[in-house]
């Protein structure tokens, strides 16, 4: 285990080229999933396509995007990114997406805390943000476990398999972050 950033239960590491049909197979194909979590309007696409969301090219600026990996076996597990990163504002967003085999395990928490690590420390950011549908309970619980706050709620914000979501935002300011 050489690289990224760790935490008690998982590491964030660069995407490798492995990473990228597994996770189009579990992430991208879990079409439900896939447009609660997302942006952007969801595509079919072959496991490891060029076009894929989850292939990396150079680093970017305003984005880090992570493969989680177990600490205990350096097991693929997800996909975590700090986007939107503003360095005049000192600010940016969470995205997280773990494989379906390790969901409620505990392991979403410690990616958010190490997110927040290096947004905060590595970074110097000031706030992180997180945003999600108001019934993605799972990821609320997170992001309130690591000190998120509530901040608001947009109403019918996401269009998601057929209706319009509220979606909740969960800031977290550098000084109220306890690493």
């Amino acid at each position: 285990m050489t690289g990224g950033l760790t935490g008690d239960l998982v590491r964030l590491r660069a995407r490798i080229e492995a990473d990228v049909p597994v996770l189009d197979t579990e992430l991208h194909d879990d079409v439900a999933g896939d447009v609660r979590s997302s942006r952007r309007t969801w595509r079919p696409m072959s496991p490891g396509a060029q076009a894929s969301m989850n292939r990396m090219a150079e680093p970017m600026d305003r984005a880090a995007p992570f493969s989680v990996v177990t600490v205990a076996d350096d097991t693929l597990a997800g996909a975590a990114v700090l986007w939107d990163i503003d360095t005049h504002h000192r600010s940016a967003h969470i995205g997280l997406d773990l494989l379906p085999g390790f969901r409620g395990k505990g392991l979403g928490t410690d990616v958010v805390r190490v997110l927040c690590h290096y947004g905060f420390t590595v970074l110097g950011l000031h706030r992180i943000q997180i945003e999600t549908p108001t019934d993605n309970h799972a990821m609320i619980r997170v992001a309130e476990r690591v000190g998120f706050r509530r901040e608001a709620v947009r109403r019918h914000a996401v269009w998601a398999m057929g209706e319009f979501l509220d979606d909740v935002i969960l800031g977290l300011l550098a000084g109220e972050w306890t690493p």
